[in-house]
């Protein structure tokens, strides 16, 4: 069972108040757990009236007995929590796994070994907010129960999460800052592959160099914008593609991976209201 526990921060506030229009909770759910009592009293008790005022400071707790993920659990694949709340999980996924599994049955990807931790831990639930692509490494949000899903699912459309990346790339980089806006649609002639196209949808990634070395540069780089290959494709159009990256005419590496890690996610957090910073040790 997915659940957790909250208090009330101001007076007259309303459980229907919190789940609909403080945290956007869907219709369907929130209509679940109504049905389902899940909305319990610090006694344990079901909190019937839910439109009745409440005293700042009443303790709630959120339950979703119903709330499963059907990932297969994989204890094979490493798994690096770097945050962890009754909220959200925050782990790194390595270079060369996928984020998530194409089908049912299938391993070996991030969230199976998410879905084996969160197992071990007496959970249920687990679905990541934001992916990265197979040869990325890097920060990975989870979120687990369908509140937060939800909650974080629309930050990310509003770009309330600022996502960091550190890439090395071929050449020597003149620019020692900028920002690329540049929209990006699917390549026609490479299902696998996108490019900058003026018909694709609008793109915007910030960078600033931080090494130049022999032959690359090594830069940071922020999203305001999550497009497919985004930071791969920017780049690469800059004349500078991250080195590795083959698919977008990087130099190839020894150990045949690409030079891009996600190093650090932040945002407000919606359940508590702080500044959260999540970055890779």
């Amino acid at each position: 069972m997915a659940l957790f526990h909250y208090k009330t921060q101001e007076d007259n506030m309303t459980v229907e108040h919190l789940l609909k229009d403080k945290w956007l909770g869907g219709k369907k759910t929130v209509h679940l757990m109504r049905m389902a009592k899940s909305v319990l009293d610090a006694k344990g008790e079901p909190v019937d009236d839910w439109k009745g005022p409440l005293a700042a400071g009443t303790e709630l707790v959120f339950t979703f007995p119903d709330a499963t993920s059907t990932y297969v659990p994989d204890d094979n694949v490493e798994l690096t929590v770097l945050f962890e709340d009754e909220h959200i999980l925050a782990v790194v996924k390595p270079a060369g796994i996928s984020t998530h599994p194409d089908g049912p049955r299938d391993t070996g990807t991030l969230m199976n070994a998410v879905m084996a931790y969160v197992q071990k831990n007496g959970g249920d639930y687990a679905e990541h907010i934001h992916r990265l692509d197979k040869g990325t490494s890097g920060v990975v949000l989870i979120a687990k129960h369908p509140i937060s899903k939800s909650l974080f699912d629309r930050m990310i459309e509003n770009n309330d999460i600022s996502r960091k990346y550190i890439a090395e790339v071929d050449g020597y980089l003149k620019r020692p800052k900028g920002t690329i806006r540049l929209p990006i649609g699917r390549d026609r002639h490479h299902p696998a592959k996108r490019l900058v196209s003026m018909s694709g949808q609008s793109a915007i990634t910030n960078f600033r160099m931080i090494e130049r070395k022999e032959n690359t540069t090594i830069v940071e780089a922020d999203l305001e914008t999550g497009r497919t290959h985004q930071i791969r494709v920017h780049l690469s159009h800059l004349g500078h593609p991250v080195t590795g990256d083959t698919l977008y005419e990087g130099s190839e590496t020894e150990d045949g991976k690409y030079r891009l890690t996600a190093t650090a996610v932040s945002f407000i957090h919606p359940f508590t209201e702080e500044q959260t910073l999540i970055e890779m040790k």
